[in-house]
């Protein structure tokens, strides 16, 4: 279809964003949907990259991976095994799939099922682990290695089995339109929708015919882990997001990533390119003993919410985290969430938000107005110690570095025939 204007345009691929309608379907093995996971292969977050390139964490996690898989049996072997090319690497987005932090998922690990109904498609997230000492942030010892194969043995088959009781799949825009309206906005915190999670997902564990010990197990994860909603939301984001891309004209952000090292965007009028600069390092707070000297660049596909229009561009919505990324108090949080409508296309009527006086979230983030103010999208963010092992130290806010949008904007300008000065 041929637009009159890019704005034309970029209504067209919002709209496409609000008439989603993701479903969470099934939790089933990485390898079961992501054929590039035969063999030797470790889906990464951000841009392509290679061994040599990644930070010490995302290379702690491709350890892990490998022992997890048995590929290797201790750390030598497997940072070998890495070193040598024998492991293939992809890039998560490349397979409609999404990764936090270092994104490492392997053929084994479990990963939620998204399918938009509008159109079927589908995306993957591997499952959340919780806090501290996790593969996403680079450890990799005995406990971290013990509970990925709890997720695959346990976690991930109880949960296929609760999900498959519901008829077409549980609704995530009933739930994502709800915890709004609760004081999550689905990057640092989703603690209202992981309990809305779990309140709608006991019945059907209680009736999935598990033992005893495995149900009580499952369903204490589940209430511990506050975070676990995320990576519903990730691959949430994922397939509303490529299926607004499918409208192959405008300026509008379809996808934040970064992988430590770069920072890469992809515009709806630019396909599939990444257009990259130099990754920041997260402003925040840190646990204690830790400080920004510890501190790991940027990393993760988790900012495919961001690209939604929530996490950091809804932080109005959270005020209760504002302080905890390091941002000051309600006054900030509401300057921020302003700051961002100025680099969006509209609002999202269909998340509401109360202490923003029920305007809606942000929707599509255009590139020629963030040039045009320097106004860079606010991410919420993890903030990984720099040495392998260690894992999460604090949390905190980055800002999207203004190189990737003034490459894709002279991309897009070559492409409509327009000069850029």
């Amino acid at each position: 279809m041929e637009y009159q204007s890019i704005q034309e345009a970029n209504e067209a691929v919002t709209q496409k964003i609000l008439e989603s309608q993701p479903f969470l379907l099934d939790v089933v093995p990485a390898k079961e949907v992501i054929s590039e996971l035969d063999g030797k292969a470790l889906l990464h977050a951000g841009p392509p990259m290679k061994w040599e390139n990644m930070t010490h964490p995302m290379q702690g996690s491709c350890i892990g991976a490998t022992l997890f898989e048995g590929w290797a049996d201790n750390e030598d072997d497997a940072k070998k095994m890495l070193e040598s090319g024998e492991i293939k690497f992809v890039p998560c987005h490349s397979v409609d799939a999404v990764g936090p932090m270092g994104g490492i998922t392997s053929a084994n690990m479990p990963v939620v099922v998204v399918e938009n109904k509008v159109n079927g498609k589908r995306a993957y997230c591997n499952l959340n682990e919780g806090i501290g000492a996790v593969l996403r942030f680079g450890a990799y010892n005995d406990e971290v290695i013990n509970r990925l194969q709890w997720m695959k043995d346990v976690l991930g088959p109880a949960l296929s089995k609760a999900l498959k009781q519901i008829d077409g799949g549980m609704n995530v825009n009933v739930t994502v339109a709800k915890a709004i309206t609760m004081g999550d906005e689905f990057h640092q915190r989703n603690i209202a929708a992981s309990a809305l999670f779990l309140k709608d997902i006991v019945p059907y564990l209680l009736t999935a015919e598990l033992p005893e010990k495995e149900l009580q197990e499952v369903t204490q994860f589940l209430a511990d882990t506050d975070q676990f909603f995320l990576n519903i939301m990730m691959a949430t984001g994922k397939v509303v997001m490529d299926s607004a891309a499918d409208v192959e004209e405008g300026s509008v952000i379809t996808a934040l990533s970064r992988n430590g090292d770069e920072f890469g965007i992809k515009v709806s009028g630019l396909g599939d390119q990444w257009f990259t600069a130099p990754v920041n390092t997260p402003d925040g707070l840190y646990f204690s003993g830790y400080s920004t000297d510890d501190a790991n660049p940027d990393m993760g596909d988790s900012a495919i919410t961001e690209a939604y229009g929530v996490g950091g561009m809804a932080m109005i919505a959270a005020p209760g985290v504002t302080r905890f990324v390091g941002t000051g108090g309600f006054n900030d949080a509401v300057q921020t969430s302003d700051e961002m409508r100025e680099i969006c296309v509209g609002n999202n009527p269909n998340l509401s938000i109360p202490t923003w006086d029920f305007q809606g979230a942000c929707l599509g983030i255009d590139i020629r107005k963030v040039v045009e103010t320097g106004i860079t999208p606010v991410i919420n963010t993890g903030i990984a110690h720099k040495t392998a092992g260690i894992g999460q130290i604090g949390a905190g806010t980055v800002r999207v570095p203004l190189g990737c949008f003034e490459k894709a904007l002279e991309a897009l300008a070559e492409k409509y025939g327009v000069e850029v000065e």
